[in-house]
């Protein structure tokens, strides 16, 4: 594969493998990569009608055969296995006619910056890939569809690791012409030819059109050879079946195009066949290819701006700046759409001198309005400024952007970010949970906002104003994972934390000895419990708070004296809880139980937790 890669030719790939499994009977629900064990004959037939179209290269059926795609088949033992088993029936179907690149495709889960994977991690997942794939005697490697470039470059690095055969390196891109992320093409282009990669291109997700478009840009960054492998165009809904509509000769005609920027390996990706393929074939050898020489110009670095400081951004953020201990009171959002039901209480808290209004997004996955769009009917009408809680699970990266972008066009400053209870824990089990990043990635996102910068790396010009809130659970079952979190989601840059509800002080004194709790300012969480069932039911039926049972046993007992006897047991907790813990922390985030507002002002005014102005 080395000699095509350096020959100055324009070379032909295969086409789309999934593609031609579906329409030949295999559901979509099966693990195509271990068709390779368990149908060899399909797969290797496929293969054969490739070369016979006139392929130059096979890309084994691999993309997901990672470990972590493989697991949710319970085949992450048989990893090296099924990829030595596909590089072995690529070989037979090419029959020395073509060569044999091994296919690998994203993880399927996010790593750092944006999830919880470390890059290392992510390395050693795609190490045991390559493994089976160099056993099986691949001549090389595509690395295909990957929209997170940082986790491309993680799997070039494994492969340079073992080996030192071609690396074909393709990301995608959408209908803008940038990643999911918002990389652009001469940043990708720039990027993988810094990392070594033999081939650079794009593809998948986009027809033709697009990616004649996107590779004209990447053109101005790299002198490395190009790849093309467009879908046959975007996908249309025939019945109950997506199908791709562009026609060989159509795919033909933008592979002319193409190979007149210079690309050097055309074949196809999603919907493409064998027909595609001749065509494309056909069109190669009517051509003398013509190799595009380009310099390689060092792209100037999108240069992040400072950000705000922290006291400019917000009156939060000033008082978190200036050491003062700031004081919030949490109310949730109405199940419908009446705006009073917001109103009223922000304005009996903006009376009361409180800091901030905490509005609660959706929480115990429970439907209510938006967090955000309440947020500004609470600033603009009451005048009291809020701290938006804003989980991932409700939204993709797009949708992230989209609002964050909006919610600092329109004002607001103060956010938590949370991934979010599932839907499992809410009213609809069949609702589906989007979570693109978790926390901490969305932590980074924020961060690189208030930077004046995109998750892609581009400018957004005028950087955001967010004082970025975390949360903290001193109480996880799995206290050495929150723990490492926790100091993630403070290298990713955010400006506070918020702890769940504190029932046991020496439990949150440990926390923050472990994650040195003045790197950034601590708020404790304290819920004012209003009688026994509250107590019982935080207890048992709220993920990520824990109430020991001598509190519950104090609840039990004040509550046989009647529901005042307990609510006053459960103010006296409250109160308990902000006296010891007031040496540790920086403020109070005071819930308000069922809605009651007066409760949690009462706890605050016993408690000598003041608004400072």
């Amino acid at each position: 594969m080395r000699s095509l890669v350096e020959d100055g030719r324009v070379h032909v790939f295969d086409g789309a493998m999934g593609t031609l499994l579906y329409a030949r009977g295999v559901f979509v629900n099966v693990c195509y990569d271990e068709l390779g064990l368990s149908r060899p004959d399909l797969v290797r037939r496929i293969h054969e009608e490739y070369v016979a179209a006139g392929a130059e290269i096979l890309e084994t059926n691999t993309f997901g055969a990672n470990p972590v795609k493989l697991s949710s088949f319970g085949l992450d033992e048989r990893t090296e296995e099924i990829n030595r088993a596909a590089a072995g029936l690529a070989r037979e179907g090419a029959r020395g006619k073509a060569m044999v690149a091994g296919a690998i495709g994203p993880l399927g889960i996010r790593i750092e910056p944006w999830g919880p994977t470390s890059l290392d991690e992510a390395e050693s997942f795609y190490a045991r890939q390559i493994a089976g794939l160099l056993e099986g005697g691949v001549d090389g490697f595509v690395l295909e569809t990957f929209s997170d470039v940082s986790e491309l470059l993680c799997a070039l690095r494994a492969v340079r690791a073992a080996c030192d055969l071609p690396i074909v390196a393709q990301a995608t891109v959408g209908q803008d012409g940038k990643t999911a992320l918002g990389t652009e093409p001469r940043q990708i282009g720039t990027m993988l030819t810094e990392a070594g990669a033999d081939v650079v291109g794009l593809n998948c997700s986009v027809g033709p059109a697009v990616m004649l478009d996107s590779l004209e840009e990447m053109a101005e960054a790299t002198d490395r050879p190009f790849s093309a492998q467009p879908n046959a165009g975007l996908p249309r809904t025939v019945g109950d079946r997506k199908i791709y509509l562009a026609s060989p000769e159509y795919m033909a005609q933008y592979a002319r195009r193409m190979i007149d920027v210079g690309v050097k390996f055309v074949g196809g990706c999603c919907g493409t066949t064998p027909e595609h393929v001749k065509r494309l074939r056909d069109t190669v050898t009517s051509l003398q290819p013509r190799h595009a020489t380009v310099s390689v110009p060092r792209l100037p670095d999108v240069q992040a701006v400072d950000p705000v400081p922290l006291e400019r951004r917000s009156a939060w953020g000033r008082k978190l700046a200036r050491g003062e201990t700031v004081a919030s009171v949490e109310i949730l959002p109405p199940h419908g759409w009446d705006r009073a039901r917001i109103v009223a209480p922000a304005r009996e808290l903006k009376v009361a001198g409180v800091d901030a209004v905490n509005i609660v997004d959706s929480p115990r996955a429970q439907s209510r309005m938006g967090a955000v769009p309440a947020a500004l009917i609470v600033e603009r009408e009451v005048g009291i400024e809020t701290v938006v809680h804003y989980t991932c699970r409700d939204r993709n990266m797009l949708g992230m952007m989209s609002d964050l972008l909006g919610a600092a066009a329109a004002g607001l400053r103060n956010v938590l970010l949370v991934s979010g209870d599932p839907p499992a824990a809410g009213p609809y089990p069949d609702t589906t949970a989007v979570f693109d990043i978790d926390s901490i990635g969305l932590t980074n996102v924020v961060y690189g906002l208030n930077r004046g910068l995109d998750p892609g790396g581009s400018s957004i010009g005028k950087p955001t104003e967010f004082v970025i809130g975390v949360a903290a659970n001193h109480e996880a079952v799995d206290q050495e994972r929150e723990l490492s979190r926790f100091r993630y989601k403070v290298e990713a840059g955010a400006d506070f934390a918020v702890t769940q509800p504190v029932f046991d002080p020496a439990s949150l004194e440990r926390f923050l000895e472990h994650v040195d709790g003045r790197r950034i300012p601590v708020i404790a969480g304290i819920w004012p419990l209003l009688d026994l069932r509250n107590a019982e039911f935080l207890a048992n039926e709220v993920p990520g708070v824990s109430v020991p049972q001598a509190i519950v046993e104090r609840m039990r007992r004040a509550q046989e004296s009647g529901s005042d006897a307990a609510l006053e047991e459960g103010m006296a907790i409250a109160l308990e809880m902000i006296e010891a813990v007031r040496p540790l922390v920086r403020g109070f985030h005071i819930s308000a139980p069922w809605g009651r507002v007066d409760v949690a002002l009462r706890v605050l005014r016993e408690g000598g937790v003041r608004a400072t102005a």
